[in-house]
């Protein structure tokens, strides 16, 4: 759907992007992931049109029009209201602005508002909006045009977990209808809801790909073994060890460097050594641990 080349943002001396190269296929959920100015908004508001690219590259393959907008919805991390508007007030201004057809609009606002969970609150002025109502009805904004891409900047940031839950559950609906972009600095959201992540640090790009692989080339098998004896230096001849920790003097955790752990190996070890197995539990590292490994690489 979307082919980004050599993209690149500088603002005076600071290049906050840097010649980022990728593609979103049609129908996917991508994360972009990041610490806070890793340059994920930077990006996503090229995306979007509303910064203008140093140098660099967006297209949308067949699409023969210079001005792609129409084809995006965009919610921003803190979106603006006119607080004195209704509900229904601000999306009939922001259909006008998308220039959608009139005969269209007030039943497309109804769908929206009701998909958004807003339909009863659509003649109820914003400014007595709780922030998960406002963060809905921006959605309902970024919707309304029924746009080919959805990009959303850190959409459940200021949320509470009601509010946080109720946009998540709102993206997964999503899902099944268009292509969505969204940038977060939370793991479990993504790994709620995307296929796959791009992970940004200092404007590159560190990860693309999707979550499963990301676990199987960044995360390292373990095994935890408590024995009633001491175990101290008993394991450090085991081929493919990485390294050991003691969590105290009688268990231990074995990480290794391939995926492929010997236990049969592992337990010889402990019959050898006479010593009385208390627990024998393989680990893996979670997503965390993943991102870490990528963000500190």
């Amino acid at each position: 759907m979307l082919e980004v080349r050599d993209l690149s943002k500088s603002f005076k001396h600071h290049q906050a992007v840097k010649n980022l190269s990728f593609d979103i296929e049609e129908g996917t959920c991508v994360a972009l992931i990041g610490p806070n100015g890793a340059g994920k908004t930077t990006t996503l508001k090229m995306l979007a049109g509303l910064l203008t690219p140093t140098s660099g590259t967006i297209q949308f393959p067949g699409e023969q029009k210079k001005d792609y907008r129409y084809l995006i919805g965009f919610l921003p991390q803190h979106p603006a209201f006119f607080s004195w508007m209704t509900a229904k007030e601000f999306l009939l201004l922001a259909g006008k602005l998308s220039q959608m057809p009139k005969s269209k609009l007030t039943s497309k606002i109804s769908e929206t508002l009701e998909f958004v969970g807003l339909l009863d609150v659509k003649n109820k002025r914003i400014g007595g909006f709780s922030g998960g109502m406002k963060q809905r009805l921006g959605l309902a904004q970024a919707l309304l045009h029924e746009p080919e891409l959805l990009i959303l900047d850190e959409p459940v940031s200021a949320l509470d977990p009601n509010g946080r839950r109720d946009v998540l559950q709102l993206l997964l609906r999503l899902k099944d209808h268009m292509t969505i972009l969204f940038s977060t600095h939370v793991l479990h959201d993504a790994e709620q809801v995307c296929d796959s992540v791009m992970m940004l640090k200092e404007g590159i790009i560190k990860w693309n790909g999707s979550l499963l692989s990301l676990k199987e080339n960044h995360t390292s098998p373990a095994i935890r073994i408590k024995t009633a004896q001491r175990i101290e230096h008993c394991f450090n001849d085991i081929p493919g060890l990485e390294h050991i920790e003691y969590e105290d003097a009688k268990t231990a955790v074995l990480y290794f460097i391939n995926r492929s752990v010997n236990t049969d190996l592992l337990l010889k070890v402990i019959l050898e050594k006479n010593l009385t197995l208390l627990n024998f539990e393989q680990l893996q590292d979670s997503l965390e641990d993943a991102y870490m490994k990528v963000m500190n690489q």
